[in-house]
């Protein structure tokens, strides 16, 4: 059972090193406190690798992938738009403080419709076929919490770093980014189809935040330029 334990957690963290599990992830730590979405992730891996041991390899055979997918796609756009809409709402100030209710259980819904199908839960259900079932739940889910984990910790240095506005702002398109590949690539099975828009909507959402910073850059110089023209003349006048 240790075997099976460790063999889970090495492949499991880095089956999700740059994972799709990742970014989602991290766009949940721009927005909410580390331990609420570190809590999400836990209980959604226990849910995904404890259905992957438990049905094992009959499990690609029972869960239509198409109606996972829609249902996925789906539920992050709805996350985009609950994201973008509560962008307006918050202070500059820490508003992590008083968390969403439904956030642990957007989180957990958001990951195991993710992960339902992905290469994650496939190298759990080969690893239950070799090794003790229990070692393999406990090891896969420790493995995706730890990799998870670094993702929560870039998110939060994120956080200390960038202005929240532009964070929530972030977050939301990244929502809309994953709903959109889901429904192209996995719902409607057009892979090149789904990277052109997902791409083309993030080159537009790139482009119209420069444009954006670039008017606030203005405005401030503007500012800036008049507090020091007004500040002049009296100078002049005291001398």
């Amino acid at each position: 059972m240790l075997t099976a334990i460790l063999v889970s957690v090495a492949v499991v963290f880095v089956a999700e090193l740059g994972d799709k599990s990742q970014l989602i992830t991290m766009t949940y730590a721009l927005r909410h406190r580390w331990w609420v979405v570190l809590s999400g992730v836990a209980i959604a891996s226990m849910l995904v690798h404890g259905l992957s041991v438990a049905i094992g390899h009959f499990l690609g055979m029972t869960l239509p992938e198409r109606p996972i997918a829609f249902a996925a796609s789906l539920a992050f756009l709805l996350f985009a738009w609950w994201t973008w809409r509560s962008r307006g709402e918050d202070g500059e100030d820490d508003v992590r403080v008083a968390e969403p209710r439904f956030v642990v259980f957007a989180i957990v819904s958001s990951f195991v419709l993710a992960e339902l199908g992905d290469k994650t839960m496939l190298a759990t259900v080969a690893l239950a076929s070799d090794h003790h079932w229990a070692g393999v739940w406990i090891g896969a889910t420790i493995g995706m919490v730890l990799a998870d984990g670094v993702a929560i910790a870039v998110g939060v240095l994120m956080h200390k770093r960038l202005p929240e506005r532009f964070l929530h702002g972030l977050a939301s398109v990244l929502f809309l980014l994953f709903g959109l590949f889901l429904f192209f690539n996995g719902g409607l099975g057009l892979p090149w189809v789904a990277v052109a828009v997902t791409g083309a909507v993030a080159a537009l959402a790139a482009s119209l935040a420069l444009v954006q910073w670039g008017r606030r850059r203005r405005r401030a110089d503007r500012s800036a330029e008049q507090e020091t023209s007004v500040e002049a003349p009296g100078h002049a006048t005291g001398y």
